[in-house]
């Protein structure tokens, strides 16, 4: 079984400092919400769902922060044809079109997690939180696109995953109706895997990315960039506009920035309009949104594309406020038969169901998915 010691002192760095969470919740529309946690603090968090509302903060986003110590400048996208995911396959459950996986928090459970690669730290869920008697970490302020607050939070010796334990963690405590799962699974717990969701058989493989890594042909496989531990697509269209794409399995739908909604209502004459969603805290409010005619990530294309559209705070964190850029929710990614995530190598990989192009269904769009280039094995089911 591998280890990961996650020293406190940098996820937890003090109540000056600033760390980043990003967790979405489910929605009777489309379910989307951002949520940073953004200054560890010293007051203390509410006792209840109803208190916390009542004391809601009203700080504004701060400037991004730089990438902890830990986290190296890494090159540009490019194409890996070759690329294979190994290791220990975890039963997976779907919320929607989210996965969650058995999680043990200090040696107890399993617990359902949810799988969330843009997240940069796991969250556990209220009730694990008092049933295990967690001991109390700093409070934390959760920015959300829907309000700012103050949040709990508790110290957890381990979790474990498939293969792996992460040790010394200082995690957010949130309601369990707003994350969609019994807690959510972060790249402090990721950063050192190699992760597939297999959306056909609904389960997850999680590998040691210290381990050698297995190789076959027949998988389309783009090389991202890391920034804050986050893959970053850069090999990837909207409407033949090059953007941005961030990996996120937390996101049940893909959103983009306003500076893409803006080229493509200005080059396109993208038709605007707008949809309710819901908050990690539960708070609600409006996000514009609208059919994208085509998005390519290499050599996959998928076409007549629903997309949100907001300013949410990753893109600033990321450095992509001011560029066309995108999260790439499971909205799209369960078109797949399979997708993988490689933190260590950079690597995504998506294999598509079949080769032809093939009518799928996204909410109440058709879209159809289909590829430049594909190897025969790639298109087996």
């Amino acid at each position: 079984m591998a280890t990961i010691a996650a020293r406190r002192r940098v996820l937890d760095p003090g109540p000056t400092s600033t760390i980043f969470g990003y967790v979405t919740a489910l929605t009777p529309f489309l379910p989307l919400a951002a949520a940073f946690i953004v200054a560890a603090g010293s007051t203390p968090a509410p006792a209840d769902a109803q208190e916390a509302a009542a004391a809601e903060a009203t700080t504004s986003v701060p400037a991004p922060a730089r990438s902890p110590g830990w986290m190296r400048p890494l090159s540009p996208a490019e194409i890996d044809n070759t690329l294979a995911i190994g290791g220990e396959e975890i039963d997976a459950r779907k919320v929607r079109s989210r996965m969650t996986v058995a999680v043990k928090v200090n040696g107890k459970g399993p617990f359902r997690f949810v799988v969330d690669s843009g997240a940069d730290s796991s969250v556990l869920g209220r009730r694990i939180a008092h049933a295990l008697a967690l001991p109390a970490g700093e409070p934390a302020t959760l920015n959300s696109m829907t309000e700012s607050r103050t949040v709990e939070r508790a110290l957890v010796d381990e979790l474990t995953v498939g293969p792996t334990e992460v040790q010394d963690l200082v995690l957010p405590v949130l309601e369990e109706r707003h994350i969609g799962g019994e807690g959510m699974l972060g790249l402090d717990a990721l950063v050192e895997q190699r992760l597939m969701l297999d959306f056909e058989k609904r389960t997850i493989s999680v590998d040691d990315a210290t381990t050698p890594m297995p190789r076959y042909s027949g998988e389309i496989v783009v090389t991202a960039r890391m920034q804050r531990g986050q893959l970053i697509l850069t090999q990837a269209r909207a409407a033949a506009l090059r953007v941005d794409a961030v990996v996120d399995t937390g996101s049940e739908v893909t959103i983009g920035n306003t500076a893409l909604r803006d080229k493509l209502v200005k080059r396109r004459g993208t038709k605007i309009q707008t949809v309710e969603i819901t908050g990690v805290t539960g708070a609600k409010a409006t996000l514009e949104y609208a059919t994208v005619p085509e998005l390519r990530l290499g050599p996959v294309v998928l076409k007549n594309v629903p997309m949100a559209f907001a300013d949410v705070p990753p893109f600033a964190v990321f450095g992509l406020s001011d560029q066309p850029a995108l999260l790439l929710g499971t909205d799209m990614m369960e078109n797949f038969r399979r997708v993988s995530l490689d933190f260590r190598a950079r690597k995504v990989r998506f294999q598509l169901r079949k080769c032809d192009n093939v009518a799928v269904r996204i909410g109440s769009t058709a879209a159809r998915l289909g590829a430049d280039r594909l190897a025969p094995s790639a298109c087996s089911r």
